[in-house]
């Protein structure tokens, strides 16, 4: 007889194996839905298997991974509790769809590569992204799911799935975060063409064609075929070295070729893709409490039910997760009655759950409200009297949200640095000769957490000062609470004693510079010293006493790590500088409060 955990109410059955089985279960608790992966006793490798990965999970908490509640290890066997998600794989969707547009390509990678950006932040290469892997839920958003073979970075590398291999893999070298771009590149060509980019029956002649074949880009958008030829270098050093900086390069791409609004033509075509799939997605047919995931809208996180045969690594699949779609989609899912088990929980390999840790090890009930939607938008316009240009001043946009007054008040709060910085270009233009030439103004965008509660967004203004004078105005950074609509100030993050000297002397300590590519060093900008206690707080406009100007020293919040952003502007170089650190090293200089809003790694609860 199979055992059970007790404190759950098993629904149905999703797969099985010759080491254990898939479940879709209740926590009795909460009524919350989860996938419970069982391993029998006996096969000690197993267990220890299912144990490694849940140590992996326990490391990172991400939006983009799907989620871990427990680990439990008895004498029966072993178990890893994860949050149950209704999604359809990337898989499916591609063998239903064939090519999926630019922008539903684009996004399905970004998504994966902020997932794989947590993992790569505490040390973990999942060595095993595919389409099978990565679940694309009903709002049109992705999660990335099993571990199953996932290393520390730097640990052996002969896993994975064939066609989507490293050359590094192929070889047997060390894992490293430039392993899952080459793969996470691969499945991206797959989904822009409708193609794998190396395919071929023969495995000897695959592994040649992933050594020293150059990956055909005839059928990519010219606009995208740098970004796969950068993603699938053979060379890993000639990679993005990680999951974070290619994400950036993508935005880049992204905004030029199809616009600052390509994600929302990307969440739109997507979701379409997946709610015709309805039918496969696990929780379908089960009626939902109210408060649980789904029938309020609620986003519920992602949990791959994969992995309890027998077979090899990467031999097969995972199991569908994602977030619940409207409530009228939802009403008509759940009278379309069962899911398809097998498109649904695929049963594969050596294990491969998904995601977030929970501190007391019980599921807690997702929030009511469904999540916010942030996409990068971006300005361009032409003013006249006095003659202004804004190019390319990219901003954040959160739809979603269920208090229309309260998205508003997000998004002027989000969008409110470019307003300034346009009413800053009309200030110059009328204070000097512009000689018949615009004020050309623009932006750096950084887009740091975008939800659950928190968006957070770097903005480096650029400004031609109409050709007259040289110089940035400086920038912000905006986080906002997505509850209240309200930007927090460095009173809101900080404990009192951080916001002292003696404070700000520590926060320097833990928090180093992390310079960027030309990014002038610290040491090198003039006598002032350190940033001081005094930059965490407003000031006036020296031009200007009745302005008030923001922080020159503001956190930033992103999803691999805490940063300080240094934005004061000018023309030295010194105006535009990062630091940045882990959260764990910023913990106790931070409110508990946001520390727990904040992505974490604690460990998986073992009972």
């Amino acid at each position: 007889m199979d055992w059970r955990l007790t404190g759950f109410t098993e629904e149905r059955e999703l797969g099985r194996g010759a080491q254990g089985r898939v479940v879709l279960a209740r926590h009795t608790g909460s009524g919350t839905p989860v996938a419970i992966k069982y391993l029998a006793g006996g096969d000690a490798g197993a267990v220890e298997a299912l144990r490694s990965e849940a140590q992996m999970l326990g490391r990172l908490t991400s939006p983009y991974v799907a989620r871990l509640y427990q680990f439990v290890e008895g004498e029966h066997g072993a178990a890893i509790v994860m949050e149950a998600v209704n999604g359809a794989s990337l898989k499916e969707v591609l063998r239903e769809h064939g090519a999926l547009t630019p922008e539903a390509a684009l996004l399905v990678l970004k998504g994966s590569l902020l997932g794989l950006a947590a993992a790569h932040a505490v040390g973990v290469v999942h060595r095993d992204y595919k389409p099978a892997n990565v679940v694309v839920q009903g709002d049109g958003l992705s999660k990335l799911v099993d571990f199953g073979i996932a290393v520390l970075a730097g640990g052996s590398s002969f896993a994975g799935t064939p066609v989507y291999m490293a050359p590094e893999q192929w070889r047997g070298d060390p894992a490293s975060p430039a392993t899952d771009v080459y793969s996470a590149t691969c499945v991206f060509v797959e989904c822009v063409t409708g193609r794998r980019p190396f395919a071929t029956a023969e495995r000897a002649a695959l592994m040649n064609q992933h050594l020293t074949a150059q990956v055909d880009v005839r059928d990519v958008p010219g606009p995208l075929r740098q970004l796969v030829l950068q993603g699938m270098a053979k060379d890993p050093g000639e990679r993005p070295p990680g999951a974070a900086e290619f994400v950036t390069r993508l935005d880049t791409a992204a905004v030029a070729a199809y616009g600052g609004d390509w994600e929302q033509r990307g969440v739109r075509a997507l979701a379409a893709a997946a709610v015709a799939l309805a039918a496969l997605f696990p929780l379908g047919a089960l009626a939902v409490a109210p408060g649980a995931v789904g029938a309020a809208g609620a986003t519920a996180g992602t949990a791959g039910a994969a992995g309890t045969a027998g077979t090899a690594g990467g031999a097969g699949g995972v199991g569908t997760t994602g977030a619940a779609v409207s409530k009228g989609f939802l009403a008509t899912a759940a009278g379309k009655g069962a899911m398809a088990a097998a498109g649904a929980a695929v049963v594969a390999g050596t294990a491969g759950g998904v995601v977030y840790a929970v501190q007391d090890g019980k599921p807690a009930p997702p929030a009511a409200e469904p999540a916010a939607v942030v996409t990068l938008a971006a300005d361009n316009r032409r003013l006249t009297g006095p003659a202004i240009e804004v190019q390319n001043a990219r901003y954040p946009k959160v739809s979603g949200l269920k208090d229309p007054a309260l998205e508003r008040r997000v998004n002027a709060e989000l969008r409110g640095p470019v307003d300034r910085l346009v009413a800053s270009a009309r200030r110059l233009a009328t204070s000097i000769d512009c000689r018949g030439k615009p004020v050309k103004v623009g932006t750096e965008t950084r887009l740091g957490l975008r939800g659950p509660r928190l968006v957070s967004v770097r903005y480096y203004m650029l400004s031609d000062n109409c050709q007259q004078a040289d110089g940035s105005p400086g920038g912000e950074v905006v986080t906002v609470d997505l509850r209240t609509g309200r930007r927090l100030t460095a009173a809101d993050v900080f404990q009192p004693a951080t916001l002292t000297s003696d404070g700000v002397r520590r926060l320097r300590s833990l928090v180093p510079q992390k310079p960027a590519l030309h990014e002038r060093r610290w040491q090198d900008c003039g006598s002032d010293g350190p940033f001081d206690l005094s930059d965490l707080s407003p000031h006036q406009d020296s031009g200007a006493p009745e302005r008030t100007l923001p922080p020159i020293l503001n956190p930033f919040f992103t999803p691999t790590g805490f940063e300080l952003s240094f934005l004061a502007g000018g023309s030295d170089g010194c105006g535009n500088l990062n630091f940045g650190t882990s959260y764990a090293n910023v913990r106790g200089l931070l409110k508990p409060g946001i520390v727990a809003l904040l992505p974490s790694g604690p460990s998986p609860s073992r009972s």
